[in-house]
């Protein structure tokens, strides 16, 4: 009775995870605490790891026990006060490092982040009675049997040089980027009633059946077929997630989920394999896109349509080069109207292009996407290519094939068909690298050149004043007519977010080596000394930074006169671990965790005024990510690309399912 209670609260010191096998037959000769369990503790399972190894043997990273722990406690133990008293990870002391590298710590930082994730899973969604943590530990310090050989700290202390101390990388990231938390019952109802849901996709990246039933090739089937080493897995199209088969039961699938919207692009060749009219419909093509709206329709889903996702018919890319020729214009407006007669009785949401900031500058400035133009110090890999005057052209052809759809549509279909048009365009959130004067005119710069670009012209009829000064001649004039018809084109704005640069100043222009990259005088960076402006996610490129999604809506209200806005993509991807099982691939809590988190700044953006009525995660399925490859996994349902590319809902499908409950 004397111990029984003799606590007010627990400290709990929580590090890594064990497998535990039966031990069926005791051990009667040795006997010792460790055998008298009839447990064998193993830290791998077939020889796989449970998870990445430490610099401490033994420990290995497992930043879902900490929540399972606390669950465990909380249900056996009557659910007691507690404090993290310790949790932490070391690396080797290597003496070899300059303390610059030593002070490089990204796997430290990694654990924080998760670990914290999941312990605020146990404090809000499982009721856990959590009341502090502590890192383990302030500083590099003695640990025991291993000596000086290991470092926990988040300070490092230079045994060599009088025990001074540094601050490392993890002592500076984890406060920055754990965002409050300021809805615990956050859903659906907390938006407006007519703000809608879904998931987006595209036909290159799902459909497949890239020669079938008629379909023409496209560009994106050349470059993959043509250049593999430009793909970093090797990999193509040409199966995908073969939605074309499978559409059906991902629509269902989208309905079980409670979405209200799916958002999805025709593939210009599978309805037009030649890309002109001339050369003939694909009926099999207009059947099939009639089939996928239909079935959206009578499962309650209301389709989203995008003409263009970048995967233009290669006859054009052949006959007269695709977008950097004037031609463009009259075919895509041409095809643009097969699709308001075919479809346009059940579409009421059309989307003209899709990230044309993307395209112009993968396709044209770097070559990492199709048809892979740039020049040679750019990507040794093009073969052609002009990176400091085609991305300005082809931008400038898309703009205005995008005007003459959006001509044609209002001209001719809009007021019997009810619909409406738009564009959706990409925009990363620009951060100043520092306060000074020179670095907040980058960031405003910097959104000028990825998306100014082609909101100027949409909402004033022209590019922004730095592009005219700094681009010079390089970049195309519209006439007046042109002018005019490019502005105001659109009902609506398609936004896709995902992620935030720093943005630095360049004082000197570079006149050796010119490309648009080049012409911004901006160096974007995802780190400020050294530390990362937010977490990593599986994509290179993408760092979490959910308040961007809030600054970029509020910037687009002050600037762009406040559109209707749809946040037609937002969403992470996790490297695709082809060692880990169905069941832990599943487990994708930092997926919900940067959903859940955009989605509170998006709804504060509307209390801000925003006028925003969607949102459309990237994306439902794991699909082909371009110049990635399968090498990255987008979706809240797992594809399983071993075992004929069965479905599965990952965590995040189900966290979306009860958030989307009415």
């Amino acid at each position: 009775m004397l111990v029984k209670g003799s606590f007010d609260f627990l400290g709990l010191n929580y590090y890594t995870a064990n497998y535990a096998a039966n031990v069926p037959i005791a051990n009667t000769v040795n006997v010792s605490y460790s055998t008298d369990s009839l447990a064998n503790l193993t830290t791998q399972h077939n020889g796989i790891p449970i998870s990445p190894t430490t610099g401490s043997n033994g420990f290995n990273v497992y930043p879902s026990g900490i929540r399972s722990l606390l669950l465990y406690t909380k249900r056996k133990y009557n659910n007691p006060l507690i404090y993290i008293t310790e949790n932490g990870i070391s690396e080797v002391n290597n003496n070899t490092l300059t303390l610059k590298e030593a002070l490089k710590d990204p796997q430290r930082t990694d654990f924080y982040y998760h670990h914290l994730l999941f312990l605020q899973l146990a404090m809000i969604k499982d009721g856990v009675n959590v009341k502090g943590y502590f890192a383990w530990s302030l500083l590099d310090d003695y640990e025991w049997n291993s000596g000086y050989t290991v470092r926990f700290g988040i300070v490092f202390v230079d045994y060599d040089n009088g025990l001074k101390r540094y601050p490392k990388h993890s002592a500076l990231c984890v406060l920055t980027w754990t965002e409050p938390v300021v809805a615990t019952s956050f859903n659906r109802s907390n938006f407006p009633a007519d703000f809608v849901f879904g998931t987006a996709s595209s036909s290159y990246q799902y459909e497949g059946a890239v020669k079938e039933d008629g379909k023409g090739p496209s560009i994106s089937d050349t470059f993959s077929h043509k250049y593999p080493g430009r793909i970093i897995d090797g990999s193509n199209g040409d199966v995908a997630d073969d939605f074309y088969h499978h559409y059906k039961e991902d629509v269902h699938m989208m309905k079980e989920l409670g979405m209200d919207v799916f958002r999805f692009s025709i593939s210009w060749s599978r309805v037009l394999p030649r890309g002109k009219l001339s050369g003939g419909v694909n009926k099999k093509g207009i059947d099939f896109y009639n089939n996928l709206i239909n079935e959206l329709l009578s499962k309650g889903l209301q389709p989203y349509v995008t003409i263009f996702h970048w995967d233009l018919p290669q006859a054009l890319e052949d006959e007269y080069g695709g977008f950097l020729s004037p031609h463009i214009v009259n075919d895509f407006r041409d095809f643009s109207e097969l699709c308001f007669k075919e479809f346009g009785d059940r579409v009421k949401h059309w989307i003209t292009l899709n990230e044309p900031w993307t395209f112009s500058l993968g396709a044209y400035d770097q070559g990492g996407l199709a048809p892979g133009r740039c020049s040679k110090w750019v990507n040794e890999a093009c073969e052609a290519g002009n990176s400091a005057t085609e991305p300005y052209i082809v931008a400038h052809h898309m703009l205005l094939s995008h005007a003459a759809a959006v001509k044609v549509y209002k001209d001719k279909y809009q007021s019997s068909q009810k619909g409406k048009i738009g564009i959706t365009l990409v925009c990363h959130w620009m951060v100043p690298y520092s306060n000074q004067t020179a670095d907040k005119k980058a960031s405003k710069r910097a959104l000028d050149f990825m998306f100014g670009w082609f909101m100027d012209p949409l909402t004033y009829g022209d590019y922004p004043h730095s592009m005219r000064i700094l681009a010079g001649n390089r970049l195309p004039n519209f006439t007046f007519e042109q002018s005019m018809l490019v502005k105001g084109s659109l009902d609506f704005l398609g936004l896709n977010y995902y992620t935030a640069n720093y943005a630095a100043n360049i004082p000197v222009a570079n006149i050796v080596n010119v490309s648009y990259a080049t012409d911004s005088l901006v160096h974007l960076t995802k780190q400020r000394n050294g530390v990362p402006i937010g977490p990593m996610a599986g994509s290179t490129w993408l760092s979490v930074y959910p308040r961007g999604i809030r600054n970029v809506l509020r910037y687009i209200k002050r600037k762009y006169k406040n559109p209707l806005i749809y946040i037609t993509e937002n969403g992470m991807a996790n490297v695709n671990n082809g060692t880990l099982p169905t069941k832990e691939a599943l487990k994708d809590h930092r997926r919900i965790d940067y959903h859940y988190r955009h989605l509170l700044f998006l709804l504060l953006a509307i209390k801000d005024g925003v006028n925003v009525k969607g949102y459309f995660s990237w994306s439902l399925l794991d699909n082909y990510e371009w110049n990635f490859g399968y090498t990255l996994r987008f979706g809240i349902i797992f594809i399983d690309y071993d075992n004929g590319l069965k479905r599965y809902p990952k965590y995040s499908a189900m966290w979306f399912k009860k958030f989307l409950k009415k």
